[in-house]
């Protein structure tokens, strides 16, 4: 009885996406450890264990984090939202030019001393959301204004968007349709956004046409080339040799079937490269079936769908558009995510929230579920005091 009292009085905001989030979390749980068992022999001694505690153990951190961010009024967040994206911008451009690199892309960030990496666009992502939604918020009155709104957080958004996309494409995309979608609903004029999607796409066709032209046997513009091309040549049916990823990975869905072959019975997870992270989600389909990757899929549109009753109810113009810009973050990485896996995109890079396994990447994701949650609580107290 004393910990339901615990509960009721220290848990708040949405249920549903307290147990949303406590299930994407077992599920993480149940994939890394069948993930990484090539993984662990190769680099631990076949000590199998060892990534499972430490997934756990960021989890459970992550867990504390998202915690004690919903216990902080959302109000509270609006001062530092103001001014995060400017060391945020900082922090990508030390990136580019100090960043340190791993798995062949510089997008981490070392900390001097404590030797723990992070990556930079993780807290961009964050904190730009935080800088749309209060900006946003305090130009209500000025909203349909060209020059005093308009201009002034599009210079932010390319900014930001631009310095991530240099080093990491796939994130960059995912966030700068996150800001549309922000935009969008913060009743930026449709001519605007028009016209700012007309730009963007030009400059993506662009940045395609540049990158499949250039001649460049390594880096980060071959890697992009090589991406492209494999998904162009995919999708447009024409015979080719798919990469080793792939390859592997469309085999572990054929595997699947509707029920799969079983809790940690999957076998492309000795061939599959990166199968605890980026691929995480062709494992789970090949142990637990078509049925368990719908669970899944089920699982982020309920968060979703929770957070738009979010935005629906929010008496705060700053608290609705925080709690659903960060929301949809989560929600396009993971479908871009599974859509790698099956293949309907080309490879990003982009792990699955609270799925994949844990990084700083991890806290992040936490801290943004809690600054959600803080925003649910206060419109559970809003109603409250209303009735």
């Amino acid at each position: 009885m004393n910990a339901i009292r615990w509960i009721r009085d220290n848990i708040k905001g949405d249920r549903v996406i307290w147990i949303t989030v406590l299930l994407l979390s077992l599920w993480g749980i149940l994939a890394v450890y069948s993930s990484t068992g090539t993984l662990a022999y190769k680099e631990r001694g076949g000590n199998t264990e060892y990534y499972l505690i430490k997934h756990v153990g960021i989890l459970c951190m992550g867990l504390f984090l998202m915690w004690l961010a919903h216990q902080v009024d959302f109000r509270y967040y609006s001062r530092p939202a103001q001014y995060l994206v400017y060391p945020a911008i900082l922090l990508l451009i030390y990136t580019l030019l100090f960043g340190t690199r791993i798995n062949d892309a510089v997008r981490w960030v070392t900390v001097p001393g404590v030797g723990i990496s992070f990556q930079s666009s993780d807290f961009a992502k964050v904190a730009l959301v935080m800088y749309i939604a209060r900006f946003l918020s305090k130009r209500q009155d000025t909203i349909h204004d060209f020059r005093k709104t308009f201009l002034p957080v599009l210079i932010i958004i390319v900014t930001v968007c631009v310095l991530i996309a240099v080093a990491d494409l796939s994130t960059a995309s995912v966030l700068f349709a996150t800001c549309m979608l922000l935009l969008f609903i913060g009743r930026i004029p449709f001519k605007y956004l028009a016209s700012l999607f007309g730009v963007g796409s030009l400059v993506l066709t662009g940045m395609i046409v540049l990158i499949l032209s250039t001649d460049f046997s390594g880096g980060r513009v071959a890697t992009w080339r090589n991406r492209i091309e494999n998904y162009v040549t995919f999708v447009s049916g024409e015979e080719q040799v798919e990469s080793y990823q792939n390859q592997q990975a469309n085999i572990a869905i054929a595997k699947g079937g509707l029920f799969g072959v079983g809790p940690g019975k999957s076998n492309q997870r000795n061939f599959l490269p990166l199968a605890y992270a980026d691929f995480i989600f062709a494992i789970i389909i090949e142990e637990y079936g078509l049925l368990g990757a719908l669970s899944i899929i089920v699982l982020y549109l309920i968060l979703l769908w929770r957070t738009v009753r979010i935005l629906v109810g929010s008496p705060k113009a700053f608290g609705a558009l925080l709690a659903i810009g960060l929301s949809f973050t989560l929600v396009i990485q993971a479908f871009m995510n599974m859509g790698v896996a099956v293949h309907l995109l080309p490879n990003t890079g982009l792990p699955l929230p609270f799925i994949s396994m844990g990084g700083t990447s991890l806290l992040f994701t936490s801290f943004a579920l809690g600054v959600i949650l803080s925003v649910s609580r206060s419109n559970e107290e809003h109603q409250a005091v209303e009735t």
